[in-house]
């Protein structure tokens, strides 16, 4: 596959909005450029994105710019213990004039919805939450009720106030295709996100440089970005060597791995590694595209003993030591 191939200038004209999106999403977050990434990846790759990490790292800020930056609908769920589905997904009401039901539809019914703390709601809500994000569906009352494209959940978790919270079920931890954990900022852009927030200058508003219509285009392109069959066994053996680090050569962790990867992981590589490639210009997957998604795809599909736990071994580790061991073909 050349960079002169008519895929190629394809993707070099299709995915030109994507530079815009970048730079106007950056105008709103200082610094943060993994986590903007990432956001973009999994709207490419029409994907659910975790966002793991202490309050007031922007978040929530990044998740709303990129809705404004794609011009899409935008709605914020504050996820709390007495939450009821009908609050996500709507209900049925009656119409007085009518003398009829009618749906009235819930906030869920939006191309970006950002679930905050989404780990603070009970079994219920989780259980309708879920059959939005496979089905891109919600049942009410009956009635089955697509959602708009393109559709994407990003919820937000804080990793140490767990008092409260409900663990989210692992059949829903699999459906996110990422989770990324969001560190602090450098001192350097702490200091430009002071200097931002200047009560004379206000927070810079993002405007719309993309439209949801565009945003489908460039993922009707994913498929056909070239992935080589060695890129492919590639992606296997990591996925294997997760269930099976020994084979891996990986013999100290025989026994710190509870449960490895399934296939939905294999899958969610190759979609990743190709929004990667799509977001770089290029069409074609490298296996550095597979490293640099690796560790977000991976860290919520693996999941480690108690024995692991004891010894100060988390998914991370595990994850990086499987990188180091497998070939790069």
């Amino acid at each position: 596959m050349t960079e002169t191939s008519p895929l190629a200038r394809r993707i070099e004209e299709e995915g030109a909005f994507l530079a815009a999106v970048r730079a106007e999403l950056g105008r709103a977050i200082v610094g943060q450029r993994a986590l903007l990434d990432s956001l973009l990846i999994g709207a490419l790759a029409d994907g659910h994105v975790l966002l793991e990490g202490l309050p007031g790292l922007a978040k929530s800020l990044a998740v709303e710019s990129l809705a404004a930056a794609v011009g899409g609908t935008y709605r914020r769920i504050q996820f709390t213990p007495d939450l009821l589905p009908s609050d996500l997904l709507g209900t049925q009401v009656f119409q007085p004039q009518t003398g009829q039901w009618a749906v009235r539809k819930g906030p869920v019914f939006a191309h970006f919805v950002l679930a905050d703390e989404i780990n603070r709601a009970p079994a219920k809500v989780q259980s309708a939450l879920l059959e939005a994000m496979q089905e891109r569906q919600v049942t009410i009352a009956g009635e089955t009720l697509r959602l708009p494209e393109p559709f994407l959940v990003l919820a937000t978790q804080n990793p140490v106030e767990l008092e409260g919270t409900y663990p989210l079920p692992e059949a829903q931890i699999d459906r996110f295709l990422l989770k990324v954990v969001v560190g602090y900022p450098t001192r350097a852009d702490e200091v430009r996100i002071i200097e931002r927030m200047a009560p004379t200058r206000g927070a810079p508003r993002v405007q719309a440089v993309a439209s949801p219509e565009r945003l489908m285009a460039a993922r009707a392109l994913l498929d056909e970005i070239y992935v080589d069959p060695r890129v492919v066994g590639y992606v296997v053996d990591l996925v294997f060597a997760t269930r099976e680090p020994e084979a891996a050569g990986l013999g100290r962790l025989k026994g710190l791995v509870l449960y490895g990867a399934s296939p939905r992981a294999s899958i969610a590589l190759v979609r990743a590694a190709r929004a990667r490639a799509l977001l770089e210009g290029r069409a074609f997957v490298t296996p550095q595209d597979v490293k640099d998604v690796g560790l977000e795809v991976l860290r919520h599909r693996v999941l480690t003993t108690y024995e692991a736990e004891a010894e100060g071994v988390g998914s991370e580790a595990v994850i990086r030591d499987l990188f180091e061991a497998v070939p790069v073909p």
